[in-house]
């Protein structure tokens, strides 16, 4: 059982930056791939980054260059930087847990936190 739990959401200017911070339990973290996905009002839920247990990174396309992915296996945490923010970026930011490789699909993803909002303003 792993539980989730998000950090670091709030309100930015366009261009700005926001480090979003993911906190698991579970004394088998590091067997875990992790995941961001967003959620924007009206849209389904959007794979955003993902990485697995040796810290291989995965980004979307959309925030390819402006988003980082990174894990301290040490501390049970999960980490996105996001810089260069967008109003299209404003959504509900989600963590996610599954054992093996990481997916883009949420529904292959075992277990979620209960999201943070990030706003980004024009």
């Amino acid at each position: 059982q792993v539980q989730l739990v998000e950090s670091g959401g709030g309100l930015v200017q366009a261009g700005g930056s926001l480090r979003l911070s993911c906190a698991a339990s579970g004394r088998t973290f590091s067997r875990y791939s992790m995941a961001w996905f967003r959620q924007a009002p009206g849209k389904e839920r959007e794979f955003v980054a993902g990485i697995n247990w040796s810290s291989n990174s995965y980004h979307a396309q959309s925030v390819k260059g402006r988003f980082t992915i990174s894990r301290d296996n040490a501390k049970n945490m999960v980490y996105l930087q996001m810089n260069s923010l967008k109003p299209e970026d404003t959504a509900v930011y989600y963590c996610a847990a599954r054992l093996g490789s990481v997916k883009t699909m949420d529904s292959m993803y075992e277990y979620w936190g209960q999201g943070t909002q990030v706003t980004v303003s024009s």
